[in-house]
């Protein structure tokens, strides 16, 4: 018995052992399945899970990847805020890797959901939380839940709702690009313009009022841009806090989506300490967990609801389903993004800007400034003077993306929050020598 104890207890080690040096030295290999040095398999692409930091290697990557091998599609060096039309953020080798060790194991997707779930709200401050397919599902479960509560029958009738309490109500400078959401679900939207239109539009009518979190900072259809470009906020605007009072007191539940809203960390927070009943947030951007994951999180009633709506149940939201992978990711996102100095990381990316900005100095007729955003964070802002480099805005910024290596960035913005290492050196020379060519031309 002692000795078949052992040797139990001899496999274990050797088990651990095994698991933490893969864990330390090739997990991230193991995301792909394949990876570079000559271990891809036949007729798969070699993959380079691995970044290098030399602008020259970057470059020569950009040209040969997985996705130019499979698909023919180009990358390009995110000078941009991460929007998902442009894929997004990166996710960090961390999250790589239990989103790796995830896909070893099947787990109850309802377990999942739900241990997941209790989590977020611990660190939200909320009753409950739910993970979502992205910022948009989000809204639009979170408005399903608003419509039907548990109710069976309510839940199958979506998105067609008989009943009256159907109305979502946005002030004007709240509507977005993303609202139509809430029709999706089966909503009316109904809209007021000032303060006492708002707050006179609440009938009973009314199932849920939506705000914006980043009002005050932008437009509602803008990424962060120049803080001195920023007009003041129109007077009548409803700050995000006063939407959610109005509501709190005619007892009409309140969504903020703040899915672009990170940093500050203490935003994860903020909105549910104010009384929201709903808070959206993307997974992806600022969190790094999968682009394709979202959180709703507040009152408990409301997330149970949203839950009968969210995959894998069979409600409204039932394509929606986020992989136990994805979850995995978010969740070592979000653990890793409420540890991370705010500070230290922001003041990287402001070193960045003002080493780019510096670069490109002495360029006739080209303005780069550095510029602190709306959002807290610095850029580099371009203008040019069109008599010396006569080309519009839209013309730089196709024969940059066209160009190699392909660059976007934000309208006059280029953005460095996103920029791994050498990548700031690509841009710089990228761009110091498309305005020099420009201007020769001239």
């Amino acid at each position: 018995m002692t000795q078949n104890t052992n040797n139990k207890s001899k496999q274990s080690n050797k088990l651990s052992w095994n698991r933490r040096e893969f864990l330390a030295t090739g997990a991230i290999a193991g995301v792909a399945g394949i990876m570079a040095s000559g271990c891809a398999k036949a007729g798969a692409p070699e993959t380079r899970a691995v970044r290098s930091s030399d602008p020259e290697v970057i470059a020569t990557n950009l040209q040969d990847n997985v996705y130019t091998q499979l698909l023919g599609v180009r990358p390009h060096i995110g000078a941009h805020e991460h929007l998902s039309s442009l894929s997004g953020s990166r996710m960090p080798p961390e999250v790589m890797q239990a989103m790796a060790e995830a896909n070893n194991y099947f787990v109850d997707m309802n377990d999942l959901h739900l241990a997941a779930g209790q989590r977020i709200a611990e660190i939200m401050g909320a009753e409950d939380a739910l993970i979502t397919a992205g910022g948009f599902a989000a809204l639009m479960i979170g408005a399903a839940a608003s419509l039907t509560g548990t109710n069976t029958e309510r839940i199958k009738a979506l998105p067609h709702p008989t009943w009256s309490k159907k109305d979502c109500l946005f002030q004007k400078a709240h509507r977005f690009f993303y609202d139509n959401a809430f029709q999706y679900a089966g909503m009316n939207v109904v809209e007021a313009d000032t303060k006492s239109a708002f707050e006179a539009a609440i009938t009973d009518k009314t199932a849920l009022i939506f705000g914006l979190a980043s009002v005050e900072k932008q437009t509602a259809v803008r990424p962060p841009f120049p803080a001195k470009h920023r007009k003041p906020t129109p007077p009548e605007t409803l700050m995000p806090d006063e939407i959610i009072e109005i509501g709190n007191r005619k007892g009409v539940p309140v969504m903020i989506d703040m899915a672009s809203d990170l940093p500050p960390v203490a935003n994860l927070t903020r909105f549910i300490k104010a009384g929201a009943d709903l808070v959206v947030i993307s997974g992806g951007k600022a969190i790094r967990g999968p682009n394709s994951t979202g959180i709703l999180a507040g009152r408990k009633d409301l997330i149970e609801a949203a839950r009968l709506h969210n995959a894998p149940k069979n409600g409204i939201g039932r394509g929606m389903k986020v992989g136990k992978e994805e979850i995995i990711g978010l969740m070592t996102a979000l653990e890793r993004y409420i540890k991370l100095d705010e500070t230290e990381m922001i003041a990287g990316w402001n070193k960045k800007a003002q080493w780019l900005a510096d670069q490109l100095q002495d360029i006739s007729g080209l303005r780069a400034s550095y510029e602190m955003n709306t959002f807290g964070y610095a850029d580099v802002e371009l203008t040019w003077d069109e008599s010396i480099i006569p080309l519009s805005r839209e013309e730089v910024m196709k024969r940059l993306k066209d160009g190699h290596p392909s660059i976007i960035y934000d309208a006059n913005t280029v953005r460095t929050m996103q920029l791994e290492e050498g990548e700031e050196i690509l841009v710089a020379n990228r761009l110091r020598s498309f305005f020099e060519e420009e201007i020769r031309k001239g």
